[in-house]
C-alpha cells in the first residue's frame, strides 16, 4: 500500500518529467518558428522570382526592346494590333498611283537585237527583213555568267509583205520581261536559297550590278521559277520515295502566321521539302507513300504505319533522352547513367566499324543489345514517372534501334535529316514563313531543288537558269540527276 509520501514522490517526478517535455518542445518551437520564418522569406524570395520571370516571359516585339525575330512560332498574331478587315485585297488598291519601269537610254544599251516576223498570216511567205523607223521597243537586263550586267535591246520590226499585208512580231517572238533568265535565276537564289528579304533584293542589285528592279519584279521573277521548277521538285521527290533509305523529320511553319507543318525526305542522292497544312499520319502517308525502303527518324507516333523491321530510330535522339534521365533524382538517374553508357558503346563500335571485321563488329553490337534490354525492363518495372513509359515505348521500337546493325548503309541517326532541315528553320526565323499557297510553293521547290542540286555536285545557279530557260523556250525541264 501506498503512502501519502510515496505519491508525492511520485508526483514530482512527474512534474520534472513534464517540465523537461516541456523545455524540449518549446526547443522544438522555437526550431519550427525559425523554420517558418525562413521558408516565408525563402517563399517571398520565390514569388518575386516568379513575377520577374513571368514579366520576362511576356516580354515580345511590341512591349520591349527584343527584336520581332525573338518572338515565338505564332506569336506575331497575337501581338499584332487588331485591325477591322476592310474586305479589300492585298495589293494596290483602284486610284492608286501605279509606276512603270522606265526605258534606259540608247547609249547605254550594249547589244541591240532585230525581230523581223516569221511569216505573213494572210499569203503564208517570210516578208522582207526592212527596218521599222518606229520598231517596237523591248530591254531587257541580264547578268553575265562571270560578273556584270548586259543591256540588249530587242526591236521588233513591223514590216509589208509582198502581198501588201502588214505584219508583226508575234509577242512569242520578243521577251515576256524585263529581265533575263539569269538575272532572274539569281534573284530567285537571293530569295529561295539564301534567303534574303524580297526588300533586301532590289538594293543589292543596285549596289552590285546598278540593276533597277521593283520589289513587284522580285515576287513576280518567284511565281515564274515557282512553275519552272516543278517538275525537278517532282523528280527529286520520286527519288527519295524510291531509295533504299530515306531520312524523314518535321517541324512547325507559318503561312500567314497561321501554324502549319514543313517535311524534310532526304536520301544520299536528294533532298525533298514540302510544306503542308498538318504534321500527321494521313499526310505523311499522302506524300511519301506505301512503306518502302528503310525510314530513319524519330519515336513519333505519325511514323508508326511503316514496318517496324524496316525502320531505324534515331539514337541521337535516345542519348539526349538518356542524358535526361541521368540528370533526375533517386532511381531515374541510376537508369540514366547506365543507358547513356551503352549509347556511347554504341556511337564507339559505329565510329570503328570501318577498322574491325565485320562479324566482330556485330559481335560487339549484339553483346550491347543483350545487355541494354534488361535495363530497360527493370525501367519499366520501377513504375517511375516519365520514365517507364519511355522505356516501354523504347521496347516497343526495340527492332527499329538496330536495323543500322545488319544493313551497313544505313545509319544509327537522324542528323541528316536535321541538317536539311536547318535552312528551312532559319527561313522561318527569318522571314516568318510564308504568306500563301504560292509562297509555300516557291520555298519548297527552291529548296528542294538547290539542295538537291548541291547534293549531285551541281552549280544550283546554273541549274536554275537551266530550268528558267527551258520554260520560257516552252522545253521540258532539265533533270537534277542528268550527268552535269
Amino acid at each position: 500500500m501506498k503512502t501519502p509520501q510515496d505519491e508525492i514522490a511520485a508526483l514530482k517526478d512527474q512534474i520534472v518529467t513534464h517540465e523537461v517535455l516541456n523545455k524540449g518542445l518549446l526547443v522544438h518551437v522555437t526550431e519550427l518558428t525559425k523554420q517558418l520564418n525562413e521558408l516565408k522569406a525563402r517563399n517571398d524570395d520565390l514569388g518575386k522570382q516568379v513575377v520577374e520571370l513571368t514579366r520576362k516571359l511576356n516580354e515580345n516585339s511590341s512591349n520591349s526592346n527584343k527584336p520581332p525575330s525573338s518572338d515565338g512560332l505564332g506569336d506575331r498574331r497575337k501581338i499584332r494590333k487588331k485591325k477591322k478587315p476592310t474586305g479589300r485585297n492585298r495589293g494596290g488598291q483602284p486610284g492608286h498611283k501605279g509606276h512603270s519601269r522606265q526605258m534606259i537610254p540608247v547609249d547605254q544599251v550594249d547589244r541591240f537585237v532585230d525581230v523581223y516576223p516569221e511569216h505573213c498570216d494572210v499569203c503564208g511567205e517570210k516578208p522582207p527583213e526592212v527596218p521599222d523607223p518606229q520598231p517596237w521597243r523591248v530591254q531587257v537586263v541580264e547578268i553575265l555568267e562571270f560578273g556584270g550586267r548586259e543591256i540588249i535591246e530587242f526591236h521588233g520590226h513591223t514590216v509589208e509583205c509582198r502581198c501588201g499585208e502588214l505584219v508583226a512580231p508575234t509577242p512569242e517572238q520578243m521577251p515576256s520581261s524585263a529581265f533575263g533568265p539569269r538575272l532572274c535565276s539569281l534573284v530567285s537564289m537571293l530569295t529561295g536559297s539564301f534567303q534574303l528579304s524580297r526588300r533586301q533584293v532590289p538594293p543589292f542589285l543596285k549596289v552590285t550590278f546598278g540593276i533597277d528592279i521593283s520589289l513587284g519584279s522580285v515576287s513576280n521573277i518567284e511565281g515564274r521559277m515557282t512553275n519552272a521548277t516543278a517538275d525537278p521538285s517532282d523528280e527529286a521527290m520520286e527519288r527519295v520515295v524510291s531509295a533504299q533509305a530515306k531520312h524523314v523529320d518535321e517541324t512547325s511553319w507559318l503561312r500567314n502566321a497561321a501554324r502549319c507543318s514543313v517535311w524534310v525526305f532526304a536520301s544520299l542522292t536528294a533532298t525533298v521539302i514540302r510544306i503542308a497544312a498538318d504534321g500527321r499520319r494521313k499526310t505523311l502517308r499522302k506524300l511519301l507513300g506505301r512503306s518502302r525502303g528503310t525510314l530513319i527518324s524519330d519515336r513519333a507516333s505519325v511514323f508508326l504505319y511503316w514496318d517496324m523491321k524496316r525502320r531505324q530510330i534515331c539514337w541521337s535522339h535516345l542519348l539526349r533522352l538518356f542524358v535526361g534521365f541521368s540528370q533526375r533524382d533517386g532511381p531515374a538517374a541510376a537508369f540514366g547513367h547506365e543507358l547513356v553508357e551503352y549509347a556511347e558503346l554504341v556511337f564507339l563500335y559505329w565510329r570503328r566499324r570501318e577498322k574491325l571485321p565485320r562479324e566482330e563488329y556485330v559481335r560487339l553490337m549484339e553483346a550491347v543489345k543483350a545487355a541494354m534490354k534488361p535495363c530497360l525492363e527493370r525501367a519499366v518495372r520501377a513504375e517511375l514517372a516519365d520514365v517507364s513509359g519511355s522505356c516501354a515505348n523504347l521496347l516497343a521500337h526495340w527492332n527499329a534501334m538496330w536495323t543500322f546493325v545488319y544493313s551497313p548503309h544505313i545509319e544509327p541517326t537522324n542528323n541528316h535529316a536535321e541538317r536539311e532541315l536547318r535552312p528551312v528553320v532559319l527561313w522561318r526565323k527569318r522571314c516568318f514563313g510564308t504568306q500563301s499557297d504560292r509562297g509555300d510553293r516557291f520555298a519548297e521547290r527552291m529548296l528542294t531543288v538547290t539542295q538537291t542540286a548541291r547534293k549531285q555536285g551541281r552549280r544550283p545557279l546554273d541549274f536554275l537558269h537551266q530550268c528558267y530557260s527551258a520554260m520560257l523556250n516552252g522545253a521540258p525541264a532539265p533533270s537534277l540527276f542528268a550527268a552535269a
